[in-house]
This record gives C-alpha cells, structure tokens and sequence, in this order.
C-alpha cells in the first residue's frame, strides 16, 4: 500500500483557514503528517525529504501553511501520480496584489558562469485546463514521489538547498530537470494563498480577464 507523508514546513504558527483546509482534508490510507519548526524553509525541507527516504515513504504531499485547498485535493494529485507524474503541483497564485500570477512556470532557466548568475522564469499565463507539463511550480501544494526526491539527492546531495539568486522550490525543480523528468501541474486543482486577502483563481482572473 502506498505510503504518503503530508509535510507542513513552517517557521512558527499556521493561519486559521490553513487549518481548516487540512482538518477537511480527506486522507488516505497509510497517511501520516509531519512539520518541522523554527528553522529555514529549506532546511526543513531537506530534514523532511531525508525523513520521508530514511522511513519508506513513497510520496510527500507539500503544504505551505499560508495555503487554503478543497478536501480532495490528496487524493486527486495522487490519482495523478497513479498515471505517471511523478511531481504535480495544484494551481495556486501570488499574492503581490493587485499583479498577481500563477505559481507555475513554462519556462525557467538558471546558469553559473563562474559567478556570474544568469536565472528567470516564466509565468504560465494562458495555461490551459487540466494535467499540463511545466519548467518549475511553487511548493504551496505539490505532491512528489520518494523515489524523485532520492534521485535528486543521489545526483546533488541536499535536494533543497536553494542557488544563490533563486528559492528553494525552484533550484528543486532546477534539479529535477536535471536529472530528465518531468514537472506538472493541474490546473483543475484550485487552491487559495492567504494574505490580505485570500487569493483565488477569479480573483486572477477579475485583473487578467483574457485569461482562460
């Protein structure tokens, strides 16, 4: 049976409708949780990514703690690793208002030349409905197998550890382009970024109305 460890990193304290959104979550079978506090995001990514290979885990279900998200949202992402993702992020937005963008990336690029840092992404803008193939997604709420992280780490040892000039989630997925997989997301899979207000699809789409 598959085994899915939810991982919360987070500094200190949750917001409110991120708790309700995990209370309604609906869990598998062989789910457990975990978070890791008072330290850096990439750090307490590293230690859980360690944790979940160290403890056989086959999947981790990534959830920032500023995120909202609907009940089924384990389940559908895991329906989506059932048919061959082996990393698949929900869509969610930033919430620089009233510029806000999708957290998934058609493009993104990163290159060292002996210092010199050359780094950028894309946005998705006219993404479509559905499972779609991308360059790099956020980590609010993203599902990755076991085996995908271990083969990062195997490759570049702390499957997290951001590049200078660019965050953690993104030198990951960096990496595991590196390593020739792919990175998806789906776009049917709707999920809210609490700030000062709660950032949602319409309200994307209520500043960029062309979008689909």
């Amino acid at each position: 049976m598959t085994k899915t460890l939810i991982a919360i990193p987070c500094f200190d304290m949750v917001h409110t409708d991120f708790m309700e959104s995990i209370v309604n979550l609906q869990k598998l079978p062989e789910t457990s949780f975990t978070t890791v506090r008072n330290t850096m995001v990439y750090d307490s990514r590293n230690i859980i990514a360690a944790s979940a290979i160290d403890s056989g885990f086959d999947r981790v279900m990534w959830f920032d703690s500023d995120m909202t998200f609907k009940p089924d949202t384990l389940v559908r992402l895991s329906e989506a690793m059932d048919e061959g993702c082996a990393m698949v992020s929900g869509l969610y937005f930033t919430r620089r208002f009233p510029n806000i963008k999708p957290v998934v990336y058609k493009k993104m690029w990163y290159t060292d030349n002996n210092g010199e840092i050359d780094t950028g992404a894309e946005n998705y803008f006219d993404y479509p409905e559905g499972i779609i193939e991308c360059e790099a997604v956020g980590f609010g709420c993203v599902l990755t197998s076991v085996d995908l992280i271990k083969r990062v780490a195997d490759k570049y040892g702390s499957p997290f550890t951001p590049f200078s000039c660019m965050g953690e989630d993104m030198a990951f997925c960096h990496r595991v382009r590196g390593i020739g997989e792919n990175i998806y997301c789906d776009t049917r899979i709707k999920c809210g970024h609490v700030g000062c207000v709660t950032f949602t699809e319409d309200t994307y789409k209520s500043l960029h109305p062309i979008a689909p």
